[in-house]
């Protein structure tokens, strides 16, 4: 399965070309391999190319992969159903999905029981898509000062969103500029548990108008691995 290597090969030098000519360092932009449905010996493969962090969507992948596949940064992407924070407290090291004020007293919740200050992005939905999770831009300013008055055994590390799929990028580069410009104003508030560090927009189709719009941390999946077959047992 050499074409995982050659594929993230040509992600990372095209990633690091678009943020050099953005004004950018070329090595600023974290790729993040989505690994949903995927084998642990294909993210093992993928690791093996240099690799450092993987995004899943489901809880469930998680546990199923986690004793499998080798030592990485593991980031949960999907939507986070309050009953399921339990099973991968201890095994994420990033939640980018927190869309509420109840999912962060949850995740907050486990974390004092785990001893441990879990790292989380908002969700923030700037197009409004009903089809999609996350808050708008108007609520992201209050959910933020809220998860820090109430959760501290949570530390806010950045915004995340998903924009609408749209066969031309350029249509949805508004979407990512109003995230961005959320991540710019209360990225300079000044708090122990604030500390944005990283801004997650982008995915295979459209990561790089979201490099272009200040996107540092890009969620990539089928143009490394292919597209999936969801037919295969999972």
């Amino acid at each position: 399965m050499s074409y995982i290597k050659e594929n993230i090969d040509r992600i990372n030098i095209e990633k690091n070309e678009i943020a050099e000519s953005a004004g950018r360092k070329k090595n600023e932009v974290l790729l993040v391999a989505v690994t949903k449905t995927r084998t642990a010996e294909e993210i093992n493969e993928a690791i093996d190319a240099g690799v450092t962090d993987i995004g899943e969507n489901k809880v469930q992948e998680v546990m199923d992969k986690f004793d499998s596949v080798k030592p990485v940064r593991w980031h949960l992407i999907g939507h986070l159903q309050t009953n399921k924070v339990k099973y991968i407290i201890d095994k994420v090291n990033m939640i980018h999905s927190v869309d509420s004020l109840k999912l962060a007293e949850e995740i907050n919740k486990r974390a004092v029981q785990h001893n441990l200050i879990m790292d989380i992005l908002i969700q923030v939905n700037s197009a409004q898509e009903e089809s999609k999770f996350g808050i708008t831009t108007e609520e992201t300013g209050e959910l933020i000062h809220t998860i820090l008055e109430k959760c501290p055994n949570i530390r806010i590390r950045g915004l995340m969103c998903i924009a609408p799929f749209d066969e031309n990028t350029e249509n949805v580069r508004i979407y990512f500029r109003q995230v961005k410009e959320l991540y710019d104003q209360y990225g300079k508030q000044e708090h122990e548990r604030l500390d944005f560090q990283y801004l997650s927009m982008g995915m295979s189709h459209d990561f790089g108008v979201a490099i272009e719009e200040g996107s540092n941390l890009i969620r990539v999946g089928t143009s490394i691995f292919g597209e999936r077959d969801y037919s295969k047992k999972k």
